[in-house]
């Protein structure tokens, strides 16, 4: 188990924490005594999928281990790009040193530092591909840049000596970005020259933990809160900046709400870092001081965009407290080598995945009709993953790293997908509603935030913590059996009671004729029409199905993942002609015939429906309470903020 602590702008081990680590092995900070790193990139070319890397490393004679970050914080998994990193040579003074990678570990790289060296330098290209997605399972990353945007994470330009802990290494960054672009991180800069940025020296724990976005156009948005928070947005294009006075006034809400939330921060200041491109693949990732957050191009053109991406910024920024500040002891590891063992992400993850919709809702980015219509589109999602009776959720969780890298073709089948997100949030829903239920209304899960996360505020500190730790926590809020509750909901394989937490809150899943506000919101934003509720399956934007779900009438009907829609009733096929043939459903036809191209095969395949379309969507349980709109109802309400 690895804490780490900040005091000032540098991470540390207390003086307790360091005796036990120091016990197992890992030496600390006097691993680097030699001096700091330095890493200098060259972005200029970035567009083209070529970044340069030069490093100056502190070493001593004899054989030294480099190793490539393998296990990425936020990433919970082996997704360290190796494969993009072209090279390396090693060099002092000019001349070459010999080098080998290790034959097991690809991330090692053994180099022999002759007498008289006291650092070497390395030099090598990061190489991405220009496509907007990829194999996200550390063997090739996505793309990363576009012609006006940049995001660069520190892990990808970096090596470091092996069993070290990154605490006690001191790294110094400098970036050259292309003319005329601006750059933010929450790092500490100590001054530009010209093209080039120049940042403080840090530990390589804050460096990896600080991601960077540059951008020819570029807006900063200044959000209020103490410590100061701050948003910065990257686009394509000076269009897609089209943030309004009333969205910025939703995000300063943020800023309150979780203040309110959690009653502590842990950072010195935060940054939140949006780029907006349909070039890079959508994305959110954590760090203590920052978030690293990427959207489509027309997220603030298109409302339907907006409503679908809404609690992204919500979700990360809860991870500064839930993940980054207190993190699973699984988690909490000394270097980017050493496994990660994902066990509690249903805390870490789940919910942040529920408390990213409550602050969502609560600062107004989402509107009370738009929460439950999000809760409603995890719901129905999660009762369609029959998965569940081959493994439950708990083994979601231990099998992250493979689980976030799969397609979402056959997710719905034994194979299930990263369910511990919006599964997970469903049971965090049904712990806050027992919470209420218990306490008569005067206590809530807010309570356990602050419990928990909260006071005293401090710098970035990682404070470690099993599931005895959380129970204990939970029952200092309510006294329940709540590992008992957890055991029973993370173990079961059935979907039974997974509705459980949107009953008690007061309200109930319904599928309708649409058009339900999320769904299409999701549609939008996917580029895709969701039609798993009626025929049971997804239609991409180039008109190829995935996922389809067990026993709908289009695994009846034996369609597969990857068939190429060509016509539908004999007409061809749109988007429109398949919501027009579902809509009929209703009126007496109860046949769905779809031309479908399959490798070098054209098939006519025909299910049997009469349902319509089916979309889901909340509606009261009369004579309950109403405790879902209680949860989303603002802390501190904020005059000339719409609520609705």
């Amino acid at each position: 188990m690895n804490l780490r602590f900040a005091i000032g702008s540098e991470p540390r081990l207390a003086g307790w924490l360091a005796l036990g680590l120091l016990a197992s092995g890992v030496t600390g900070a006097a691993e680097n005594s030699a001096g700091t790193a330095q890493v200098e990139v060259d972005a200029r070319q970035a567009p083209r999928g070529i970044m340069k890397v030069h490093l100056t490393l502190p070493a001593k004679a004899g054989p030294l281990t480099l190793v490539y970050p393998k296990w990425l914080p936020g990433r919970h998994g082996p997704a360290g790009p190796i494969t993009d990193l072209a090279g390396p040579t090693f060099t002092h003074d000019g001349q070459p040193l010999q080098w080998k990678r290790d034959d097991v570990d690809m991330y090692a790289f053994h180099v022999d530092v002759p007498v008289g060296v006291s650092s070497l330098e390395a030099d090598f290209e990061i190489l991405t591909g220009l496509r907007p997605d990829g194999v996200v399972n550390g063997l090739e990353a996505p793309r990363t840049a576009t012609d006006a945007l940049l995001v660069l994470e520190w892990n990808q330009v970096v090596l470091y000596p092996a069993d070290s802990n990154t605490d006690g290494l001191r790294y110094q960054a400098r970036v050259r970005l292309p003319a005329g672009w601006q750059a933010a991180t929450a790092l500490s800069r100590t001054g530009d020259s010209g093209e080039t940025v120049v940042f403080e020296p840090t530990s390589l724990t804050t460096l990896v933990d600080s991601t960077l976005i540059a951008g020819r156009y570029f807006q900063s948005f200044e959000l209020g809160g103490s410590p100061a928070v701050r948003l910065n947005v990257a686009a394509d294009s000076a269009t897609a900046l089209n943030l309004t006075p009333e969205v910025i006034g939703h995000y300063k809400s943020l800023v309150r709400e979780a203040a309110a939330l959690f009653g502590a921060t842990h950072y010195r200041h935060y940054d939140f870092l949006y780029v907006l491109t349909d070039q890079i693949m959508p994305d959110g990732l954590e760090h203590h001081e920052s978030s690293d957050n990427r959207s489509p191009y027309r997220t603030f053109l298109d409302e339907d965009i907006r409503r679908a991406e809404a609690a992204l910024l919500a979700h990360e920024y809860t991870h500064s407290w839930n993940g980054k500040f207190r993190r699973p002891e699984g988690l909490a590891t000394p270097n980017y080598q050493e496994p990660m063992r994902a066990g509690l992400l249903w805390v870490y993850e789940g919910l942040t995945e529920y408390l990213g919709n409550v602050l969502a809702t609560r600062s107004g980015l989402f509107t009370p009709e738009e929460f439950r219509g999000e809760l409603a589109h995890d719901l129905a999602g999660m009762q369609t993953h029959a998965g569940r009776a081959s493994r439950n959720l708990q083994d979601t969780t231990v099998a992250a790293q493979l689980l976030y890298v799969q397609p979402r073709d056959w997710a719905a089948r034994l194979r299930r997908q990263d369910d511990f997100y919006q599964e997970s949030a469903l049971l965090w829903l049904e712990a806050d509603t027992l919470i209420r239920r218990l306490s008569k209304g005067r206590r809530s899960l807010d309570d356990f935030c602050r419990h928990f996360y909260g006071p005293p505020s401090t710098a970035p500190e990682v404070r470690a913590y099993d599931l005895a730790a959380l129970v204990a926590a939970l029952n200092d809020i309510q006294p329940y059996d709540w590992e008992g509750f957890w055991r029973q909901r993370l173990d079961r394989h059935s979907d039974a009671q997974l509705n459980q937490g949107v009953l008690q809150s007061g309200w109930k899943l319904v599928f309708g004729a649409g058009p339900a506000t999320m769904h299409r919101a999701h549609e939008a934003d996917d580029r895709d029409m969701d039609a798993r509720f009626s025929l049971g399956f997804y239609v991409n934007e180039d008109a190829t199905l995935a996922d389809i779900i067990p026993e709908s009438p289009a695994d009846h009907a034996g369609l597969s993942p990857g068939d190429k829609v060509i016509a539908v009733n004999d007409r061809k096929w749109s988007q429109q002609e398949l919501r027009d043939v579902l809509a009929a459903t209703t009126r007496g036809s109860s046949s769905v015939t779809l031309l479908v191209e399959r490798g070098d095969t054209i098939q006519r395949v025909s299910m049997s429906y009469n349902g319509g379309p089916r979309e889901p969507d909340l509606v009261r349980v009369e004579g309950t309470p109403d405790l879902l709109t209680a949860i989303g109802q603002p802390v501190i309400p904020v005059e000339g903020v719409r609520r609705q």
